[in-house]
């Protein structure tokens, strides 16, 4: 009698356990709603489509000249000649990140198989050549290479997960493409771990975003986890007013990065929730304080002047691609209409480092409404 009450609690415990374990595994991450988007259909009269050759996969040292070189500590005086030898160094990175995002979101939209097949041959070629995965590299080159996994991991979500199920007939290529991804998450979490606060900017938000696409693309909750710990960070440093101090150091360019800082954030913070961690409370809601401050600050930059004492150089915050963070952000928080009307003036918003067509995911209805969508 007393060996059966030691064994049925026993086993009860291990059947709850293993019941505990498998319920777990079985909460895979997920991207938000927009994600799952099944392929339209293709249009009548559109033009045929041509693969273009694919660049040599950049297997070198990451190591490139900085665009700001020469520039004091603030970062923030272009060097032409710099910032067209980093342009020409890493310009087969760029090709591929804006190849990938370019021939998803025609795919997405056409659904031609010579289109799949197209983005897929890229990328498991770069992956089969181990591509940015060199140990030897300098600040500019972790930076590129946390960008480039960024942008080909959040668009290889829209074939992840459409609900048209693209990559069925694919998976060996999808297994050899999503380990390389795996493999570059784990170096750019090696990266840009554990950096001093007064080093922690937008570089490492846009490495937390790049960590939490792959953290979804792979299923890893420790790149999701790592990820929301850097949104953490990154939040608890945007004080009352909405400013980020390792921001406001870039001089005339403290508002741009302001809002270059968005984009990642916005991003982490609408991929959290869509896996239940809301994260739009952190540090007494810092991300819409920040939203806010950057909004207003096209408006009218003169708050940031008075704290850097710096005019600020508006040229950035006239492109409309800048400012993709809406979608995002008003998926996240109750945007006032006159938000709502800049938003909608802009879209559709399409940016390759953040996966394509940003609108088509997060304000489809209004997409198909604007041009060019």
């Amino acid at each position: 009698m007393h060996t059966r009450k030691l064994i049925v609690p026993t086993l009860l415990a291990s059947a709850l356990m293993a019941a505990t374990n498998a319920a777990s595994a079985a909460q895979a991450l997920v991207p938000p709603q927009g994600y799952l988007a099944a392929i339209e259909k293709p249009k009548s009269g559109d033009s045929s489509f041509s693969c273009a050759a694919i660049p040599a996969p950049y297997t070198d040292k990451l190591i490139f000249r900085s665009k700001y070189e020469g520039s004091d500590k603030s970062r923030s005086t272009l060097n032409e000649d710099s910032e067209k030898a980093f342009r020409d160094a890493t310009a087969s990175i760029t090709k591929v990140e804006q190849d990938t995002a370019k021939i998803v979101m025609q795919y997405m939209r056409d659904g031609r198989p010579e289109q799949l097949d197209c983005v897929l041959n890229l990328l498991t070629s770069w992956a089969k050549a181990d591509a940015l995965e060199s140990k030897d590299f300098n600040h500019t080159g972790k930076s590129m290479r946390k960008w480039a996994l960024g942008s080909m991991s959040s668009s290889y979500l829209h074939l992840k997960f459409s609900d048209s199920h693209p990559l069925a007939a694919h998976q060996q290529q999808a297994q050899v493409i999503e380990h390389w991804f795996s493999t570059l998450a784990d170096q750019v979490v090696s990266d840009w771990d554990n950096l001093p606060l007064d080093q922690n900017n937008n570089h490492t938000y846009w490495a937390a975003w790049s960590v939490m696409a792959t953290s979804v693309v792979t299923n890893r909750r420790d790149l999701f986890d790592w990820s929301v710990k850097e949104y953490r960070i990154g939040a608890n440093q945007i004080d009352k007013d909405g400013f980020l101090p390792n921001e406001l150091k870039r001089k005339q360019r403290a508002l741009s990065y302001h809002n270059y800082a968005l984009p990642p954030m916005a991003m982490i913070a609408s991929f959290a929730q869509a896996n239940g961690v809301d994260l739009r409370a952190e540090n007494n809601g810092a991300l819409q304080r920040l939203g806010q401050r950057v909004l207003s600050g096209v408006k009218d930059s003169t708050a940031f002047t008075q704290r850097n004492g710096e005019k600020q150089d508006m040229t950035d915050l006239k492109i409309n691609d800048k400012f993709a963070w809406l979608e995002p952000y008003c998926s996240l928080y109750t945007c006032p209409p006159e938000v709502l009307d800049r938003k909608h003036s802009m879209e559709p918003f399409k940016t390759f480092r953040l996966g394509g067509d940003l609108t088509r995911v997060y304000d489809p209805a209004h997409e198909k409404g604007n041009k060019g969508g």
